[in-house]
């Protein structure tokens, strides 16, 4: 760990530099894709990955094909010295920020899709948003050729769809999951917390507490979708303006399930709004007994 600023690169041909020096001397090299707005969720994914590599990247890079019309891409918050000083003590040895242009340049026209788990959940709310994510991140594995990347389990499913891909096309790294990070009332950590108004905040708490009793219902052998309901009726009686979703799910394939008993993983996956905010929330579902 270092007490300086961490190098930053903007370029492909400088970051696969740096990674080349690193491989050739024997060094394993590890990245942490981020969207900036740096914050403690994103610190502990820098902290798991910086002990089972030698070297760590973090990717600073706002991807605009994952925004779909409408969504925040322009006002998402921006500010690249106070991520640097947020990684400072801690194993980041390199962050690459590149623009728009060098990840997309003039003429780019290829999309990766990762057909059926892209398409339900997030991918029926946010149309197109897997495309986005897929493509940006088998770029920057490509670009930055790490050993081992990772994603935390609050976008779960944006971390099952880059398993997927990763094994579809043969992309040798290995793709780390890094626990959900939530604050002092449970509120998954989030960029987009910052959008939330005092009041939201409070309403927003309720969530991961909604989530642990449908989950307890489910365990108690109450039926999935009338567990799944109730825990939609809860959160609008506590001041979310939609649910978007609650739903049980095998936690490999996130195919849906309708009996619980016996199978093992699962993940009970929510969205919820309050007003304009959309929050990500999940928590794992096991030990069901037969």
């Amino acid at each position: 760990m270092s007490d300086a600023l961490p190098r930053v690169v903007r370029t492909i041909a400088d970051v696969r530099s740096q990674v080349q020096v690193w491989r050739d001397a024997g060094l394993t090299v590890g990245l942490v894709p981020t969207m900036g707005a740096l914050h403690h969720g994103h610190l502990s994914l820098v902290d798991t990955i910086g002990q089972k590599v030698d070297r760590v990247i973090v990717s600073i890079f706002v991807n605009p094909t994952q925004f779909g019309e409408g969504e925040d891409f322009d006002v998402y918050p921006r500010d690249e010295d106070a991520d640097l000083a947020k990684l400072l003590g801690r194993p980041c040895h390199l962050v690459y920020a590149p623009s728009p242009s060098e990840m997309y340049p003039q003429g780019f026209v290829t999309s990766v899709r990762v057909i059926g788990i892209s398409d339900d959940l997030e991918g029926t709310e946010r149309p197109g948003h897997f495309n986005g994510v897929a493509t940006v991140v088998a770029k920057l594995l490509h670009q930055t050729r790490p050993h081992k990347a990772i994603f935390g389990e609050k976008d779960y499913q944006q971390l099952v769809v880059i398993r997927q891909f990763v094994r579809d096309l043969d992309i040798p790294v290995d793709i780390m999951g890094g626990a959900l990070i939530r604050e002092d009332d449970g509120l998954a950590a989030s960029s987009r917390n910052a959008y939330l108004t005092a009041s939201g905040r409070q309403i927003a708490s309720k969530l991961y507490k909604t989530l642990q009793a449908v989950r307890d219902d489910i365990k108690d052998g109450k039926p999935v979708r009338q567990a799944e309901a109730k825990g939609r009726t809860a959160l609008i009686s506590e001041g979310f303006t939609d649910v978007d979703y609650i739903t049980l799910r095998d936690a490999a394939t996130l195919k849906e399930v309708d009996d619980p008993a016996g199978t093992s993983p699962m993940r009970l996956l929510a969205v919820a709004r309050i007003k304009d905010v959309r929050l990500l929330d999940n928590i794992p579902v096991e030990d069901i007994p037969l």
